[in-house]
């Protein structure tokens, strides 16, 4: 799934920065990107959103350094919160998307591979796709 997600967000042209403590890069087919270990480490914090496929045990611990850090959005796919991570997450950032809520397509809530491109075009830009 992680694999998936992350070469949704590199077809549809976003910029992308893969948070992995354990592999210094993640490789597509068309390009291998750099890791960093935490999201203490990512060059711009504030202006990074985070797209969260961690277990729940491992997420509120980075939800809390994503609020030190200066992050301001976060998205939850599918299986990665608890409805207590979800509520943090609310109260805490600009930007909280998880869970089942009015305009989710996929059985499972709120999930970027189903969802993500009515989101690009909420937030007003244009879906742009490349190839993988």
């Amino acid at each position: 799934m992680a694999t998936a997600v992350f070469a949704w967000y590199h077809m549809h042209s976003l910029p992308v920065i893969p948070i992995n403590p354990g592999r210094p890069s993640i490789s597509l087919p068309s390009k291998t990107y750099d890791t960093v270990p935490s999201i203490s480490s990512l060059p711009s914090p504030s202006e990074t959103a985070l797209s969260f496929l961690t277990p729940p045990a491992v997420t509120r611990k980075a939800l809390e350094e994503a609020k030190s850090a200066g992050v301001k959005a976060v998205w939850f796919q599918p299986g990665s919160f608890t409805d207590e991570d979800l509520k943090f997450a609310k109260d805490n950032f600009e930007s909280a998307i998880g869970g089942f809520e009015p305009g989710t397509v996929g059985g499972e809530g709120w999930c970027v591979l189903v969802d993500g491109e009515a989101a690009i075009q909420a937030a007003g830009r244009e879906v742009v796709k490349q190839r993988l």
